[in-house]
């Protein structure tokens, strides 16, 4: 702990007393900037966290679909199953930025009919599709590690294959995958700011136009504050949870 702080105020002190500080407070720490950007900053954000808000409940249960089905033994189901597989190779392979600009200027420009052009359902199906792949993988990796004799027990005593993965499996799967679906919810908080390159305004693409007119990088560094206030505490979640789970283990 001594260490750490001796550590820290070293560096610290070394960044005071640079010659170049006083142009990097002006530039990246200038509390002018910061109280004349944070409003119109804080009102983008919000917008971050509605669309993260809808898309984690999408994620979460096309994710389950998703690995319930590549999970599944009913030879009925082998051309589905296959069909879930090259959707989480897929998705899982392309860069979500990449992935962002492919949904939201290509679906506009095949002007098919029924499909949405607001830029902001775009960029919610686009994360969607990309993190349900991510969240696909995990959910699958949790109901493998159910021992097949749970699955047996359960139709010993009556019940269907259906109620054996509602009633047993699923409850088990899902507490054990806790930890890892909260830290995909944690990257996915965060690249919610690459909506940005469709032109939404949201918190990153504010604090970027405002840079960009001002020469001025501190809006930038007040909507990284806001997905700390976010991620912190999600990340100290995990951490608590992670640590009950070992101790339950």
């Amino acid at each position: 702990m001594v260490s750490s702080i001796v550590v820290l105020g070293g560096l610290l002190t070394a960044i005071l007393t640079s010659s170049g500080w006083p142009d990097v407070r002006e530039t990246f720490f200038s509390a002018e900037s910061f109280r004349t950007n944070f409003p119109d900053i804080l009102r983008g954000f919000w917008l971050d966290v509605k669309m993260f808000m809808a898309v984690e409940v999408i994620v979460l249960v096309l994710g389950l679909l998703i690995a319930v089905v590549r999970t599944s033994r009913n030879p009925a189901l082998f051309p589905i199953r296959l069909l879930a597989a090259a959707y989480c190779d897929f998705f899982r392979g392309v860069p979500v930025i990449l992935l962002v600009y492919l949904v939201g200027f290509g679906l506009p420009a095949l002007e098919l009919s029924g499909v949405p052009s607001n830029p902001i359902i775009l960029a919610c199906l686009a994360l969607s599709l990309a993190y349900s792949s991510y969240v696909a993988e995990v959910y699958r990796a949790g109901i493998k590690s159910i021992h097949p004799s749970q699955i047996d027990s359960a139709l010993a005593i009556g019940l269907t294959r259906i109620q054996a993965l509602r009633h047993v499996v699923l409850p088990q799967a899902i507490r054990r995958v806790r930890p890892p679906l909260l830290n995909d919810f944690i990257s996915l908080q965060k690249d919610v700011a690459l909506v940005s390159v469709l032109g939404i305004a949201e918190a990153f693409r504010i604090a970027q136009i405002e840079s960009l007119a001002s020469f001025n990088y501190t809006p930038l560094l007040a909507a990284a504050s806001l997905y700390l206030l976010v991620t912190i505490p999600m990340a100290r979640l995990l951490d608590h949870i992670t640590d009950r789970e070992e101790i339950n283990a």
